[in-house]
């Protein structure tokens, strides 16, 4: 199947591209009927890094439509039939934080599925995008309600302290960035 250009709903409701476990696409869906329903779809995580190596958390907005008021990776979300995953990274940064960020970089990918409150299940292909920031960040308060600066050492001891004041994902998109960061620093 191919696409062109990134398509919408007409009524505005989001449309998450569908997957098999290749990333082969298979179909569009509304967002919340896949989340309802548990589709595998394709999902995109952003890590931004400063230049003292640590990362940039975001606490969800507490009216997102699942897991808000939890802390996360840097931004998530989901690329448009027809976008690339770095165009869809770049996009995200954009709407959730004000950040318009060259030079992404995708590191890896992994299937994840949960179950969330509100019968909702995340079942998605998840491309982990790492990149550099040290500039001004001006988060959206419908997307996301604090930002902060972390070591991996303060991350791994709140992951453990804490683990529900994260979303479900954080410790494997972290754990994925952190590796894919490490391979970039060696082979450059």
């Amino acid at each position: 199947m191919t696409v062109s250009r990134p398509v919408r709903l007409t009524d505005g409701d989001d449309v998450v591209v569908l997957v098999d476990t290749a990333d082969s696409v298979v179909g569009v869906a509304p967002k919340l009927d896949a989340h309802r329903e548990g589709r595998l779809h394709r999902a995109v995580s952003v890590v931004l890094f400063d230049d003292r190596g640590r990362l940039l958390l975001q606490r969800r907005a507490f009216a997102k439509y699942h897991s808000g008021g939890l802390w996360s990776n840097t931004c998530c979300g989901h690329p448009r039939l027809g976008e690339s995953v770095t165009d869809a990274a770049r996009r995200r940064l954009g709407d959730e934080l004000g950040i318009d960020a060259d030079g992404l970089t995708r590191v890896s990918d992994f299937v994840y599925h949960a179950e969330l409150d509100g019968g909702l299940v995340e079942h998605e292909l998840d491309h982990v995008v790492i990149g550099d920031w040290n500039g001004a960040i001006k988060p959206d308060p419908s997307e996301v309600v604090d930002t902060r600066w972390i070591d991996w050492e303060a991350l791994l001891g709140e992951l453990t302290m804490s683990p529900a004041t994260y979303t479900r994902w954080t410790w494997s998109v972290v754990r994925h960035a952190y590796r894919g960061r490490e391979n970039r620093a060696t082979a450059g």
